[in-house]
């Protein structure tokens, strides 16, 4: 049995665990990393960066049919597309297998040794690691738990065969006839999109009143209204019960008590997901939690000295780039600088078509704190980039104090607006004021003008609506 000692100690090497040991090397503290999959956790191997690269290739695939049915309004006509799935899918195994390579190569340069296998508590200090090469004891002053979070599994439609989760989505090498989406979420309906747009007869199923429930009702509703142009069938107010018996069916109950059936090649399965805190020795250390997280403080440290815990396994939000700002700080505080979790804004986005953003308050959520507000809101129907290309259904929002027009919150909705959603950040990070945006000279023409529009409108006179 090896045993090796260090400073810090990274269970899990996603965005947050390798954040974290990245920077820990850099500040020259003694760092390793345990982690049993390949580096880069769900977000890179089989999340975000996948996901969106199919997203692209079914933009592509629908784009060309969209010519080829002599449609277009540009102009162009080409012959019908053909898709080989399984070319799709190794193309966007490349892309990840480069990414790897990549967080593998900073780790190593920052100094970081890795360990591959499952770490397994055996107390506050020491955990055990089942490698190929026999069991390895490591010992540190300081742990941050990284272990992210799986999908949940439904108890009526366990994994397996035909009932998949976004994991299996993201490698099938063949378009599915009928795909059935359970979960109306922001991951059901990326996906759900995605596979539409490469042939794919979709239908959703959503147990609540509407789908993108998270967001309010006029952002999603350019997405609702895609979704129909998609001819993606969606039943909300309907819980799925489980296959039929010949397995080629979901069977559903709607909110009348009415049961049903629909057609499925695949069903799958996105209703959330959840923190991995079993299988590696919880019960050996004695953390608080909070509901099935773990509980954590403004510095990412749990209820045991010496034992931090960062990223999904902390609760919501459930995103790369909280669980990374979190690994940064955890880093720096082990490394002795005065740090703490004072962000203004954590920016969601929703990768469906249209794209979501919303940074800060909802005017729903702005209004329940109390005072006065304004809104601000610009079309993309009035924006010259939008309208070259083809993307006139959306538009940006801004929520402020009515007082002393302090920015609470910016959303929107529109072709591509996923890049806008630094320059969001960055304005309520800095405690921006409406005069701040509108008095700021955005480049045109581009779709960020309806940022600087929004606020002039929130102000009274918006220049182009």
């Amino acid at each position: 049995m090896k045993e090796i000692s260090c400073k810090l100690l990274v269970i899990g090497a996603g965005p947050g665990g390798y954040v974290c040991a990245i920077r820990a090397g850099q500040l020259g503290i003694d760092t390793v990393i345990v982690e049993a999959g390949k580096p880069g956790g769900t977000c890179l191997n089989v999340g975000c960066i996948p996901s969106k690269a199919l997203i692209h290739a079914a933009e592509e695939f629908e784009k060309i049919s969209h010519m080829a049915g002599g449609k277009s309004p540009l102009g162009i006509t080409t012959a019908a597309p053909s898709l080989d799935l399984a070319t799709t899918v190794a193309w966007k195994d490349g892309i990840v297998s480069r990414l790897n390579s990549g967080v593998a190569g900073l780790l190593k340069k920052a100094g970081v040794k890795t360990v591959h296998g499952w770490a397994t508590f055996r107390d506050g200090k020491t955990v055990e690691v089942e490698t190929e090469t026999g069991m390895q004891v490591i010992r540190a002053e300081t742990v941050v738990i990284a272990t992210g979070s799986a999908p949940v599994e439904l108890p009526s439609l366990p994994f397996g065969g035909a009932v998949i989760s976004s994991t299996e989505a993201l490698v099938l090498t063949k378009v599915p006839k009928k795909l059935v989406v359970v979960g109306g979420g922001y991951i059901g309906l990326e996906l759900g999109i995605a596979f539409a747009k490469l042939g794919a007869k979709v239908s959703v199923v959503e147990a609540l009143p509407r789908v993108l429930a998270q967001y309010d009702a006029e952002l999603t509703r350019p997405v609702v209204k895609r979704l129909a142009e998609l001819g993606i069938e969606v039943l909300v107010g309907a819980k799925a019960k489980g296959l039929s018996t010949k397995g080629d069916a979901l069977l559903i109950e709607t909110n009348g008590g009415k049961n049903g059936k629909i057609a499925a090649d695949k069903v799958l399965i996105t209703v959330g997901r959840k923190p991995v805190t079993d299988d590696w020795g919880l019960e050996q250390i004695d953390l608080d939690m909070a509901g099935k997280f773990i509980r954590i403080d403004d510095q990412c440290r749990t209820s045991m000295r010496g034992i931090f815990a960062i990223g999904d396994v902390t609760g919501e939000p459930m995103l790369a780039h909280r669980a990374m700002a979190q690994g940064e700080m955890v880093a720096e505080i082990v490394a002795g600088h005065k740090r703490s979790w004072d962000k203004r804004c954590i920016p969601a986005i929703c990768f469906t078509d249209p794209e979501l953003i919303t940074s800060g308050l909802s005017p729903e959520e702005a209004k329940a704190l109390g005072g006065e507000i304004k809104v601000g809101l610009f079309p993309f129907a009035a924006n010259g980039r939008a309208m070259t290309k083809m993307g006139e259904d959306g538009f940006v929002r801004v929520v402020a104090r009515a007082d002393n027009h302090l920015v609470l919150g910016i959303q929107a909705v529109g072709q591509g607006v996923s890049e806008l959603s630094t320059a969001f950040g960055l304005a309520l990070e800095m405690g921006a004021r409406l005069e701040d945006i509108a008095g700021t000279i955005h480049a045109h023409p581009t779709q960020g003008e309806g940022f600087q529009e929004a606020a002039l409108k929130a102000l009274g006179h918006a220049l182009h609506v």
